[in-house]
Parts: structure tokens; C-alpha cells; sequence
């Protein structure tokens, strides 16, 4: 079904969807579900909302560390948003070195996809993202146990934590997402996510 333009922008324009209201667009996106069910709106306007949720892909993410954080869509309508992919290069950045690399996009929706799938009340945890050769070697040299070509060094991995969720459940949905490699350490309470070749192993 071909949405006119002015219907989009009625349902973007609705009180809801303003950040005022303090309701997310995935919850309001959840609203609308159940009105639709319910028989509250149209057909149209049900359309209307399913389109909208393919046009923009939103991650929520905290670095402990540095305290920075990223709420907000990263993609819109087939193009990647360059403000906000500054924003989270920025976040996951090696804050030991203060270095910032480009994120791989891949790896970001990935954490994407991770996201729609568990739904999350609070943000992704950052523990590791980008790391330079430097903290990386320091890293290997301390024995925590980082690969010598870490993934971490092209900006193509990270190391997450989810509050509220046990690490067995964020490494089983990326392992079903089949979309690169998981390491799962369960004493260090984090998983590895990268968008490398598929591989799996359990850490300390």
C-alpha cells in the first residue's frame, strides 16, 4: 500500500510521537499494535506505522566508563545519519587512548538487532568497543585475554552488558542472529559481538 505524504506526517505530528510526551517511538509503535487490534484506527493508518518502522533503526547505548550515552535513530530511509554515527563512534571509543575510530555500521545493526529482538528498558553497556593497538597489546600483555588481530582494533566488535538481562540471554540472541563472532564470558558478565567470520567460544 502507497502511503500519501500527509498521512505520515499526521502520524508523525500526533502528541505521542513527540519526545515530549515521553513515550518512545518503539512504545508508541507497541500502542498503535494493540489499537489496530482493538479496531481504534484505520487500516491506513495501521500501514502507515508498520512503514514507519522500517524507515529508521534506533540503538540506545552507555559507556560505564566515560559515562557518555546515545539515544536516538542512527538510520533513516536508507541512509546512515552523520551526526549521530559521530555521537556513538565517540562513545565507543578507546577511552584509555583516547582514540576514535568509524564503527563498522554492520556492528551497529547488529546491536540493532539485538535490541528489537530482547527490548530493552535501559540502555546497551559498553564495556569495550573500539580499541587502539596500543591498549590493545596492554591488554594482551595483562593477560585479558585479547586477540593479537582483535576485531576490536577495525571497529568491528564490542564487548556489552544488558541491566536486567543475564549474559546467557544476550549470547544466545546473538548467536541465533548468526551475524559474526560471540564470545561469552560469564564471570566477567560480558559478551563479544563482532561482524567477522561466524565463530563462537566461552571466555572466563
Amino acid at each position: 500500500m502507497k502511503l500519501s505524504g500527509s498521512l505520515k506526517i499526521s502520524i508523525l505530528n500526533m502528541p505521542f510521537m513527540s519526545p515530549k510526551a515521553g513515550l518512545s517511538r518503539r512504545n508508541f509503535i507497541g500502542f498503535m499494535l494493540c489499537a489496530g487490534i482493538s479496531g481504534l484506527f484505520s487500516k491506513s493508518v495501521f500501514a502507515a506505522i508498520g512503514e514507519l518502522a522500517t524507515t529508521e533503526r534506533s540503538l540506545s547505548l552507555y559507556n560505564p566508563h566515560t559515562k557518555d550515552s546515545f539515544n536516538g535513530v542512527y538510520w533513516r530511509k536508507g541512509e546512515y545519519v552523520t551526526d549521530a554515527l559521530k555521537n556513538i563512534n565517540h562513545i565507543m571509543r578507546d577511552f584509555r587512548a583516547h582514540d576514535i575510530k568509524q564503527i563498522d555500521t554492520h556492528l551497529l545493526d547488529l546491536l540493532s538487532e539485538m535490541s528489537i529482538k530482547l527490548k530493552p528498558e535501559k540502555p546497551i553497556h559498553v564495556i569495550s568497543g573500539y580499541r587502539s593497538p596500543e591498549t590493545n597489546a596492554m591488554l594482551r600483555k595483562r593477560g585479558k585475554g585479547a586477540a593479537k588481530n582483535s576485531y576490536h582494533i577495525q571497529g568491528k566488535a564490542v564487548d556489552i552488558r544488558l541491566p536486567g538481562y543475564r549474559t546467557s540471554v544476550l549470547r544466545r540472541t546473538a548467536y541465533k542472529l548468526k551475524r559474526g563472532g560471540v564470545g561469552y564470558y560469564p564471570h566477567q558478565r560480558f559478551v563479544h559481538i563482532d561482524v567477522g567470520p561466524i565463530r563462537y567460544w566461552k571466555g572466563t
